[in-house]
């Protein structure tokens, strides 16, 4: 196309100066303060997406004091924080699908040290019998988790009932009210329950 074309005319744009005037940006949202807001600050939560515009000096002052956190207590920020992991999305534990358990391959509970497996064709068995071996199972205990033990004073194959029932038996003997506040028995309590905690969290009871 030429540059002197009737076509050239027609298709130019508006003057540069004529879009920065509508697009000035509005004043600062601060009270009492005229100047231009040109600097976006963040309205909070439950407000994702919205923003406040202020001038340069007071997004100072707006972010000195913004908590996004403000008027919630310690366990519901503790929660956001384990859910901001997975990105605030729905998990599931492992071994919790409907189908796989309906399955005739799926393995029994757990019972102690071992895992029975159902073995419904015959393919393994043992002395004649139609039921699966029992296999040990093979889990290498951490160091905290052989600690846990010790301070429950459980052999490393004690079964879940097993675990519940010393954790309530040394609660009930170490609480602070059934000694008197002995400061002694009252860290061996805190020693029980850290220690009851970690081996519910691994999966041993």
């Amino acid at each position: 196309m030429r540059l002197d074309s009737k076509y050239f005319d027609r298709i130019r744009t508006r003057r540069k100066r004529e879009q920065e005037t509508e697009q000035a940006p509005p004043t600062c949202q601060w009270d009492g303060c005229d100047k231009k807001g040109s600097h976006r600050a963040p309205v909070g939560r439950n407000a994702e997406g919205q923003f406040f515009l202020f001038c340069f000096e007071h997004v100072k002052d707006y972010n000195k004091g913004y908590n996004y956190f403000s008027g919630l207590s310690d366990g519901e920020i503790a929660r956001y924080q384990k859910e901001a992991i997975t990105g605030h999305r729905p998990t599931w534990t492992v071994g919790v699908n409907k189908s796989a358990k309906d399955s005739p391959l799926h393995s029994e509970i757990r019972s102690g040290a071992y895992t029975r497996v159902r073995d419904p064709f015959g393919f393994v068995k043992e002395g004649g019998k139609g039921s699966g071996p029992r296999f040990p199972q093979a889990r290498k205990l951490k160091s905290l988790e052989s600690k846990a033990f010790d301070t429950m004073g459980l052999d490393a194959n004690a079964t879940s009932a097993e675990i519940k029932s010393r954790y309530k038996e040394l609660v009930k003997k170490h609480h602070p009210d059934a000694n008197g506040g002995d400061r002694g028995s009252e860290e061996r309590f805190r020693a029980v329950i850290q220690a009851y905690q970690l081996l519910k969290q691994n999966g041993f009871c």
